[in-house]
């Protein structure tokens, strides 16, 4: 069964930071999403409060972020959950990635947690990098960015056709160029609501192709910059998927 949820760091510019998720959740329910992509708690108690308000309202959440890699992980097998993320410095050293990723794994699966590479401009960003990473951390699973692997260059129908079987989660994003010609990301393009930009019939067609293949994961709506309040991008974001059958 796909889930739909967000990606909020977005909304977390928007407002400036995140002041209340139960606020944030009824926002999200009213749209149409099942939940949010990740929580952040300082310690056990703050973990479970979040967890408790989350389940009573009927919303879900993937993952999780602690104050340590190790308490991540307890965190997330203690809630159930099914991956974390690595976040892992890199600095163009793959080799010293993968030594320190593939030890955040064999930690991981002990708890039963699968660990995810959110791919990225600006850290395993490009086509040739994602792959080098995922052949040398064979156990690792991807956090597909769509957008982020676009404007990398990349071929999201060959990942997704490919490394089927190791996608740990979606982002869906969109987006639109400012100056096409600048060097700096943030100086040459805006991410947009969905269907709102260069991603449109991508999106649908990796949307498609997802609910073609029974995808069974998250696939996370997100937005880094907003213009408008947020609700309303989203539930724009969140009729085009719709649109889509999911």
């Amino acid at each position: 069964m796909i889930k739909v949820g967000i990606a909020d760091y977005g909304i977390n510019c928007w407002e400036g930071g995140l002041y209340d998720y139960r606020d944030r959740l009824t926002m999200l329910k009213n749209i149409g999403y099942d939940g949010i992509e990740r929580i952040e708690a300082r310690n056990a108690a703050e973990a479970i409060e979040i967890v408790a308000d989350a389940r009573q309202m009927g919303m879900d959440f993937a993952t999780c972020r602690a104050s340590s890699d190790r308490q991540t992980i307890r965190f997330a097998a203690a809630l159930g959950l099914k991956y974390i993320w690595t976040e892992q410095p890199f600095d163009g050293k793959m080799d010293e990635l993968v030594r320190k990723v593939n030890c955040q794994i064999a930690a991981s699966k002990k708890y039963g947690l699968k660990v995810v590479l959110h791919n990225h401009m600006g850290i395993v960003e490009t086509p040739e990098q994602i792959e080098e990473f995922l052949v040398k951390c064979p156990e690792a699973y991807l956090l597909l960015d769509v957008a982020h692997l676009a404007v990398a260059g990349g071929d999201n129908m060959y990942f997704i056709e490919k490394y089927f079987h190791r996608l740990g989660a979606i982002h869906i994003k969109d987006y639109v160029y400012k100056d096409i010609n600048a060097d700096r990301l943030e100086d040459r393009i805006r991410f947009c609501e969905l269907g709102a930009g260069e991603m449109g019939d991508l999106n649908a067609k990796i949307l498609l192709k997802l609910k073609e293949k029974r995808y069974n994961g998250w696939i996370h709506v997100e937005q880094d910059v907003h213009l408008q309040e947020p609700a309303k991008d989203l539930k724009i974001s969140r009729a085009f998927i719709q649109e889509c059958g999911i």
